[in-house]
């Protein structure tokens, strides 16, 4: 089994994360991946200019291995792969990319999702919208706490 997570300050290719992660694969029956995006609009609704995620240089970096080894640890899968991107984001660039690989496709399945919902929720990240007038922080939302409350651990 494989672990790797790590943080990217440049664009973030998820079409080349995908290939490099299944290249040689032959054991394996299933990889589910997620593409996280950056999105135009804002949760409340105005228009975003550009997303700028701060980080610490080494908590943030941690919290991304440590999700990413918990959630192998979970799930039995064969290999984890989370790269989230930090610094200036514009709309429609790639935020986060996760892939699991696994025997089968139930345990990748779950994986992924599991993984994600521990990334928005406990990922060391401050993150902030700007817009053309206002800014505003952005916390984890109710539904990404109820998301993540379903796995009970």
């Amino acid at each position: 089994m494989s672990v790797e997570a790590r943080l990217e300050l440049e664009a973030l290719d998820a079409g080349a994360e995908l290939a490099r992660f299944i290249s040689g694969r032959t054991e394996d029956g299933a990889v589910v991946s997620f593409t996280g995006l950056a999105r135009k609009r804002g949760g409340d609704g105005n228009t975003v200019e550009r997303l700028r995620l701060d980080w610490h240089p080494v908590m943030t970096e941690r919290s991304l291995i440590e999700l990413a080894e918990a959630t192998a640890g979970r799930f039995g899968v064969s290999d984890v792969l989370a790269v989230h991107r930090a610094g200036e984001i514009a709309p429609g660039e790639t935020i986060v990319f996760v892939a699991v690989a696994s025997p089968h496709r139930r345990q990748a399945f779950q994986a992924a999702d599991y993984l994600m919902d521990r990334l928005k929720t406990e990922a060391m990240f401050w993150k902030h919208e700007r817009g053309s007038s206002s800014g505003r922080w952005i916390e984890p939302t109710e539904q990404d706490r109820a998301d993540r409350a379903r796995w009970s651990d």
